[in-house]
């Protein structure tokens, strides 16, 4: 090999973990729900079901650059007033080079992430032997799509798997950020993954209700709304 030269990521592992993800159920494995997140959950990325262009993410104005998640899990308001989806990313990475490239695409970043679900994918069903399209399992859409839905990104978490030399020498140096999880790569390409105790374990720590000591069953009740031009007690 040439001095400095870098290793490409393998293809065919990348594959191998593809053809897994799209196995996994529509809500991400070890995941409960909770108040903080009572929308619906689908897996955008894979889909090997049917071949139509699946979501993707990309900043405000930028039509050329996309990021195009091994897998990729989109949760999504319930509120019409207030649209937006949580993400939770799933990358395979069989090289150093490869891990610090995609790492980079989710650092925080003053920067506005958006979550675009093409209209096609939209219309077809989610499941396997289920004819509901997928947009009648978003409450928040009351009515029939007729353009991609493109929507803001609240919350971003990201499963990383690195081979196992790569898993252990990263746990052992390096220090994950809050919204980073990592796994031994063949945790992804096992055959029942999704019920992997362990991996369920580590994705439940992902859901954004994880940040907080108690999470009661619903939401406080709403006070009283305060005029915008009222003067706020702290001065």
């Amino acid at each position: 090999m040439v001095a400095g030269a870098q290793r490409r990521p393998d293809g065919r592992l990348d594959q191998q973990v593809r053809q897994r993800l799209g196995h996994w159920p529509q809500r991400p494995p070890g995941l409960e729900p909770s108040f903080k997140q009572p929308g619906t959950w689908l897996r955008a990325r894979p889909d090997l079901e049917r071949k139509v262009t699946q979501p993707y993410l990309k900043f405000p104005g930028a039509d050329r650059l996309k990021t195009l998640p091994d897998g990729l899990y989109l949760h999504f308001s319930t509120k019409v007033a207030e649209p937006y989806v949580d993400i939770l990313c799933i990358e395979a990475c069989s090289t150093y080079q490869n891990l610090l490239d995609k790492r980079s695409r989710f650092a925080p970043s003053t920067g506005s992430l958006l979550a675009v679900c093409p209209l096609e994918w939209l219309l077809q069903p989610g499941m396997p032997g289920n004819n509901i399209p997928r947009w009648r399992l978003i409450r928040m859409l009351k009515t029939e799509p007729r353009g991609d839905l493109v929507l803001p990104v609240r919350d971003a978490r990201v499963l990383f798997a690195l081979k196992p030399s790569h898993f252990r020498g990263f746990m052992a140096t390096q220090t994950a950020h809050a919204h980073e999880f990592f796994c031994p790569m063949d945790a992804l390409t096992a055959e029942d993954g999704a019920k992997n105790p362990a991996l369920r374990a580590l994705l439940a720590r992902a859901s954004s209700a994880s940040n907080y000591m108690e999470v009661p069953d619903r939401p406080p009740a709403a006070g009283p709304r305060r005029d915008p031009g009222s003067r706020s007690p702290l001065g």
